[in-house]
């Protein structure tokens, strides 16, 4: 996850600064359009990456609370 951000800023960055005259929408809208959708497409999988992360931790604390809450009822 953190690499497929540094990734997508690492793009952001390039296609702002040094690469903006190549990626010129009226020169080159072809490379426009490819490189800023996969720069969105590396956001996007930090995104889902993230929330599968947050649901992986959801469903291990409901699983933490359980074997807690059956270890408290057995004392």
């Amino acid at each position: 996850m953190f690499i497929t951000l540094l990734v997508a800023m690492f793009m952001v960055f390039l296609g702002t600064t040094f690469l903006q005259p190549l990626l010129s929408p009226r020169q080159h809208p072809g490379w426009f359009v490819f490189f800023w959708v996969t720069c969105a497409w590396f956001t996007l999988t930090a995104l889902l990456l993230a929330l599968f992360d947050l649901l992986i931790l959801r469903v291990q604390d409901r699983a933490g609370r359980k074997i807690l809450r059956e270890k408290l009822n057995r004392e």
